[in-house]
């Protein structure tokens, strides 16, 4: 049983505590951390803690709490994180991990050092069909991996936090991006170094200083793209879509506004008011809407949590560790190099524990002993036609078969 103090009473706070305490059943949020003790105390009620504060050294070193479970602002992550340090205490933290690649760093090396269990919740590395369609990857299926994008798009963030960039320390790129990239990381093999990353970023809609929309390229050593597309200036829902293109196949996946349910309704039900609640950042409750069937599963909550306490009680490291968070915000602060000098920028990884010197693959397949394979197909016709290059001459051909 894992024994958990929350640190942070607001929406993810309470997404986690309703998987936590829904998965293994055996699991229980017993402390509660809130800035504010009001807010400190309606969540202690409503999910049942023993303890609650608002001094977070005081929960993190309850003698009752095993785990600890991070859900604050950017700007606190990694204070909590040396708290837990200090106390020897187990702990998972949500995206992204840092507000920057140097304070990611920082928390690795503290809990590394410390000897602690520490997990990253990169819930979208464990929705269901993530996770099936990492294992087709895995298993070949779609060949060499050679182009994997991800897409998360909104209205926007909850909290008034994610809107202030000293304490978010960003805005769509690090909210969004972080899913976006480790999605990409694991489709191209985390092994594989990201390189360089080349990124347009703007503030279009929202009165912040941050960026409000971002797209950005970024360049793996073997030779793969990964792609990120995200924003806080979405109408419609939230849009979380990810394709991934491999030498011998390709897959798309929708996670979230288009899952195979809708309904209809003309809000004309007893009280007027439509429907109650429909998903996660849903912005009508009439006319054509696209529930989500079970929220915290369908957004990796469940898989992640279980992951997390079986691998904390078997001496394991998680799917996504503390050393993920700390790639994905190396990436995410070349992405913001990028976005002022419209370069291509290196990503700077002080510690690397992947593969070193990896080179592009070969893209020629050999047809026979003078000619490479370029196209096969079969044409409206009826011809079966190949087209062909020589491998002395380089000359390009085609012949029937």
């Amino acid at each position: 049983m894992q024994k958990i103090a929350m640190l942070g009473s607001g929406f993810i706070g309470r997404f986690y505590a309703e998987s936590i305490h829904g998965q293994r059943s055996r699991d229980r949020v017993v402390a509660i951390y809130a800035r504010r003790e009001e807010s400190a105390k309606k969540f202690a009620d409503d999910y049942g803690c023993d303890f609650w504060s608002s001094d977070m050294e005081e929960v993190i070193a309850h003698p009752d709490v095993n785990m600890v479970c991070i859900a604050l602002p950017n700007n606190i992550h990694e204070e909590a994180v040396l708290l837990c340090a200090k106390h020897k205490k187990a702990v998972v933290s949500t995206k992204p991990l840092g507000r920057n690649g140097a304070e990611a760093l920082r928390m690795l090396k503290a809990v590394e050092e410390a000897g602690i269990f520490a997990g990253y919740l990169e819930d979208l590395c464990y929705t269901p069909k993530f996770l099936k369609s990492l294992e087709s990857v895995k298993n070949g299926s779609l060949g060499r991996i050679i182009w994997a994008k991800s897409r998360e798009a909104h209205p926007g963030p909850h909290s008034e936090w994610f809107w202030d960039i000293e304490q978010a320390g960003g805005g769509c790129i690090l909210d969004l991006g972080c899913h976006c990239i480790e999605i990409s990381r694991n489709f191209i093999g985390k092994d594989i170094k990201p390189v360089e990353v080349m990124c347009w970023a703007d503030t279009q809609v929202k009165p912040i200083d941050a960026e409000d929309h971002a797209i950005a390229l970024v360049k793996y050593e073997n030779g793969a793209i990964g792609q990120f597309e995200v924003s806080w200036t979405f109408r419609g829902g939230m849009d979380l879509r990810d394709e991934v293109m491999g030498t011998e196949g390709t897959i798309w996946i929708n996670n979230f506004l288009r899952t195979g349910f809708e309904m209809f309704t003309t809000g004309q039900n007893p009280d007027g008011a439509g429907e109650e609640y429909v998903a996660e950042k849903a912005e009508s409750n009439t006319g054509w809407l696209f529930p989500v069937g079970d929220e915290v599963n369908d957004l990796g909550y469940n898989h992640m949590f279980t992951d997390m306490f079986n691998s904390a009680e078997k001496g394991n490291a998680p799917a996504e560790t503390f050393y993920d968070g700390y790639i994905v915000n190396a990436v995410i602060d070349a992405a913001y190099k990028s976005a002022k000098t419209k370069l291509w920028e290196k990503v700077e990884l002080p510690v690397w524990r992947g593969r070193e010197g990896v080179e592009k693959p070969s893209n020629y397949v050999s047809y026979n002993e003078t000619h490479y394979l370029i196209k096969q197909e079969v044409t409206h016709d009826g011809r079966n036609k190949l087209i062909l290059k020589d491998k002395v001459t380089g000359k390009i051909t085609e012949q029937d078969i």
